[in-house]
């Protein structure tokens, strides 16, 4: 379909996404990064320490330098999305992340790579939380947007599951530099989709405020501090200071941050957005499956490999009942909601993360079968939670604000992710002596473990429980579900 075609057909509401084609096409290409880059990248961390020698601590910060730019700066680029134009924003977005996964073929030392993995940082927060907002935009039908977000999920879970597979295969045959060049036609299709298949903002639909610079610098470095931390507690231990520094700097940055926006005229967040049922209920349903999908990967990955002596060949293939759950839960996600409804769906999928919880707590220890079903269970219950959560915030959202929205969707599974692997992570450095990452530990150490790990679900399971039982009073309390 032509562009200019493809512009006069978005200028109504579409019937079908066959209509809107190229722009779920490009869509699905920024989800496809967030999703594929991880992944592939971490087959190759052993490689790129090889070639550019790189320490353990160096290895940690580049895939820690991404992640904390990327959780970091969301919420500030989803609101001059809203400010200045998402359309804008996706595509200068774009081509940063085009541009910084070429340089990688010039990286000669792990300093330069960090530097190049932090501009991908700042290229994901400017593009991926616009995945939502743009598809949400699309569609006045909930039926449609429903199909159309996971459509676009779908794609970024084959990347999510053929990352290892794809990057193991291409590290036989080429350097690994290839494994980021990999971005570079992505972002080109995804720049080229969005381009012709999504119209310019009207300038009515933008949210034509000041920025509130202060707010969105203290904002910023609450999520980062707060996204520091356990990337601290791995790299220097939990006898350091520097971790615990950042956590109380995080505190008070967020005690800073509240206050400002309680007294601005503009604020990044305005206090009256949170309070909407739909938007509260959807970030704590999030929150809750955000905060057991990282603790609950974290706690298996160490558990087969470190506890069990798993390689890491049969402990990725382990793993296997989490993403084939995640890939067949999406023909079913859209006939389920429209079943139950958005928030009796919202409530299931959070109650299945719950209950991966309670299961490995009580049973994990023991047989894989256990650990098998936690996974299918908790996969089940993402990728419920993940469109319905998400659709629930957009929906409470003004429609000039669906940046800054969807912004706080990601951001909210950032946070507790990282949350959730500090927790896991002090409570493991509490209970266990010695160096957990030798492995033939005693079976002092393995009861050590077990403790440990048992102790993190259980916290984790309550969290979790009391986030979904105040996301469910708070979406009761709107008939607009």
């Amino acid at each position: 379909m032509p562009a200019n075609h493809q512009q006069t057909a978005l200028e109504k509401p579409p019937q079908s996404l066959r209509e809107v084609w190229l722009a779920l096409a490009g869509l699905s290409a920024v989800f496809l990064f967030e999703m594929l880059d991880n992944s592939i990248l971490n087959i190759a961390l052993p490689t790129i320490g090889r070639d550019l020698h790189s320490s353990a601590s160096s290895l940690q910060w580049i895939t820690g330098a991404y992640a904390i730019v990327f959780g970091g700066l969301m919420l500030v680029f989803g609101a001059l999305a809203d400010r200045f134009g998402r359309r804008r924003m996706m595509l200068i977005g774009l081509v940063l992340l085009g541009l910084s996964s070429l340089s990688t073929v010039l990286v000669q030392t792990s300093g330069e790579l960090i530097a190049i993995r932090t501009l991908m940082g700042i290229a994901a927060a400017m593009t991926t939380p616009g995945t939502i907002a743009m598809a949400f935009r699309l569609f006045e039908d909930d039926k449609l947007r429903i199909r159309a977000i996971s459509a676009i999920t779908a794609v970024g879970l084959v990347g999510l599951a053929g990352g290892p597979i794809v990057g193991g295969l291409l590290l036989t045959v080429a350097p690994w530099q290839v494994l980021l060049l990999i971005n570079v036609p992505i972002s080109i299709l995804a720049f080229l989709g969005i381009w012709s298949g999504i119209r310019r903002d009207k300038e009515d639909d933008l949210h034509k405020v000041a920025i509130d610079v202060v707010g969105a610098i203290l904002g910023t470095l609450t999520i980062v501090l707060t996204i520091l931390a356990p990337t601290l507690f791995v790299d220097k231990g939990n006898r350091s200071a520097l971790p615990w520094l950042a956590i109380v700097a995080a505190t008070i940055m967020a005690g800073l941050f509240l206050v400002r926006e309680r007294t601005v005229e503009h604020p990044l967040i305005d206090a009256e957005l949170i309070r909407q049922p739909l938007v509260s209920s959807g970030l704590a349903y999030k929150a809750a499956t955000g905060l057991a999908t990282a603790g609950l990967g974290y706690i298996i990955s160490l558990q087969l490999q470190l506890d069990w002596g798993w390689s890491p060949l049969r402990a990725s293939i382990a793993m296997l009942p989490l993403v084939l759950t995640l890939l067949l839960a999406g023909f079913f996600v859209e006939k389920f909601v429209s079943r139950v409804g958005i928030h009796m769906a919202a409530l299931f999928g959070s109650l299945c993360v719950l209950a991966s919880l309670i299961l490995f707590a009580l049973f994990g220890n023991g047989a894989y079968i256990w650990v098998a079903l936690s996974l299918i269970l908790v996969a089940a219950g993402l990728r419920v939670v993940g469109v319905v959560a998400g659709l629930n915030v957009m929906k409470g959202t003004p429609k000039n604000r669906t940046s800054i929205g969807a912004a706080m969707v990601d951001t909210t599974d950032e946070i507790t992710s990282g949350l959730s692997v500090a927790i896991v992570g002090t409570l493991i450095a509490a209970f266990f002596i010695g160096d957990i990452t030798k492995g033939h530990w005693s079976v002092a150490q393995a009861t050590q473990f077990h403790h440990a790990t048992s102790t993190a679900t259980w916290i984790l399971a309550i969290v979790a429980a009391a986030l979904i039982v105040w996301a469910y009073n708070r979406a009761s309390n709107t008939e607009a579900i």
